[in-house]
């Protein structure tokens, strides 16, 4: 992993963000869509489940705390039911929410998404149905919010402004935010709404249109990273914004500063769901700047994220925790297949959400040989990964297997059996069995020799309560490690 990239993330906790956007409660209607309607020519949805959850900037504020940022959130609902609930989750994330205004004269913007499940589980959205007023606000209600995100910059480390345009952000607002921010030198990020013009973000210290929007606003089809840059600093100097983040979904991104351009690409994703990952790129952008990354390095961190949203369906906030097991991933041969079991937890929850399986075993492997190598292979077929718990040092030399073991101490052997193909991961642990190791990773294969038949497999109750299996592996006659150190010490002794 990046240590780079990784400090900045061990640091967004408990930076400030202000957060000023259009915010929107997205509801999600789900059913099963088996037959066309006699009436229209129109699947029938037999509902099955719905749920609500936050939107818009309510969505950012989400993506912040799902990173460890202290969010204050300011922005304008209805005096409604829909108002209510959208206030009372953002309070539950523990979000600051004195700055949401309650307007009686404009309904709080929702989104139903009616969803159809294609054999009771595989989802596809069939219909979005909004509730929504986007006329500007009021003089009285924008006054009043005015004032309250102008007071909150002084006590924030970056402000985001997430422009839906349903009426909340206005060219004067933003004037006065950028103002207020200048004084304490608070970086202000905007997400723009699809606009012919930035006129209104005039002053923001960092703007992150993606292609379309950017295409939009600079009248002119973004086609790939040379054509966007153009457009990007073309638009930077006619509106007065510092700096640029475009990105440009499987190209990855480019930074566009003091009218240079840099490509940050991507790592290829396997797109389920858009819905969201502007929300992820921008909250992203923020918390790192906020932590005090370089605007590049803020990209590549923001790339990740919003390329693990677009593999989930709807908005779903991307933890640091997943942040980081991402870039581990990617970064696997530089960091090796050795880690710790908080970071093998973080990453083998990010692969199960890509649908692998994990199989587990353990050993000392002292001395690696033939029966190893056939053990583990053998393993690695019962699962799409395997981890490996090995025992510590001290742990080895608890079993009784002789003073002198192991012969090898924990990083040799940890560097032997890590070179083999079939294995992912390798994990130590200190104890005398690896029972805590499985209780928190519950690996979906608990793989063991069939010497354990009848002596009881660790964690193998526990497995199987958990839906898991117990798999009981052949081994090679005439192989160990004990046989190995025979040997060597009786060609010693004829010496």
């Amino acid at each position: 992993m990046s240590s780079k990239l990784a400090n900045i993330v061990h640091a967004f906790a408990g930076k400030r963000i202000l957060l000023v956007g259009d915010l929107i409660l997205d509801r999600y209607v789900y059913g099963d869509a088996e037959r066309i309607s006699p009436e229209a020519p129109v699947p029938v949805l037999r509902t099955v489940e719905s749920s609500e959850t936050v939107g818009g900037s309510a969505n950012v504020a989400s993506c912040l705390r799902a990173l460890g940022c202290y969010v204050v959130c300011c922005g304008v609902v209805g005096e409604d039911l829909h108002g209510r609930t959208l206030r009372s989750m953002l309070g539950d994330l523990g979000c600051d929410t004195d700055g949401i205004i309650a307007d009686d004269s404009r309904p709080t913007t929702a989104k139903t998404r009616l969803v159809g499940l294609a054999q009771h589980r595989h989802r596809q959205q069939l219909l979005r149905v909004d509730e929504e007023d986007r006329s500007p606000l009021s003089q009285s209600i924008a006054k009043s919010l005015q004032s309250y995100a102008v007071k909150a910059v002084a006590a924030v480390d970056a402000v985001c402004i997430e422009d839906y345009d349903k009426g909340v952000i206005s060219q004067a607002l933003v004037e006065a935010i950028v103002a207020e921010a200048s004084k304490t030198k608070t970086p202000v990020l905007v997400d723009p709404a699809r606009l012919t013009s930035y006129d209104r973000y005039r002053g923001a210290t960092v703007i992150t249109p993606n292609r379309e929007e950017l295409s939009i606003a600079a009248g002119t089809r973004c086609n790939d990273t040379e054509t966007a840059s153009t457009a990007a600093m073309k638009i930077l100097k006619a509106s007065g914004i510092d700096s640029a983040v475009v990105t440009l979904d499987r190209d990855g991104a480019i930074v566009v500063a003091d009218s240079e351009a840099n490509h940050v690409p991507t790592v290829p994703r396997s797109v389920y769901d858009n819905t969201g990952a502007g929300d992820a790129v921008l909250s992203m952008l923020a918390a790192a700047i906020a932590a005090g990354a370089t605007l590049n390095d803020a990209t590549r961190l923001a790339n990740v994220s919003g390329g693990l949203e677009v593999e989930k369906f709807g908005c779903v906030p991307i933890k640091a925790d997943e942040i980081l097991a991402d870039l581990r991933l990617t970064e696997r041969s530089e960091n090796g297949k050795l880690c710790t079991k908080d970071e093998l937890i973080a990453e083998l929850t990010l692969r199960r959400d890509r649908g692998e399986s994990v199989a587990f075993t353990n050993g000392c492997f002292d001395i690696l040989h033939a029966g190893h190598v056939d053990f583990l292979k053998r393993c690695r077929r019962e699962a799409s990964l395997l981890v490996v718990g090995l025992n510590a040092d001290a742990s080895v030399r608890r079993l009784g297997k002789g003073d002198d073991r192991p012969i090898n101490p924990f990083e040799d052997r940890a560097a032997v059996i890590s070179a083999l193909e079939c294995i992912d991961y390798v994990v130590g642990f200190e104890e005398d069995t690896p029972e805590n190791i499985i209780q928190a990773i519950k690996p979906d294969v608990l793989a063991k020799g069939e010497d354990w038949a009848q002596k009881g497999v660790v964690g193998g109750d526990f497995v199987k309560k958990n839906g898991g299996k117990v798999v009981l592996i052949p081994l090679v006659k005439g192989k160990s490690t004990t046989s190995v150190i025979d040997k060597i010490r009786s060609a010693k002794a004829i010496d």
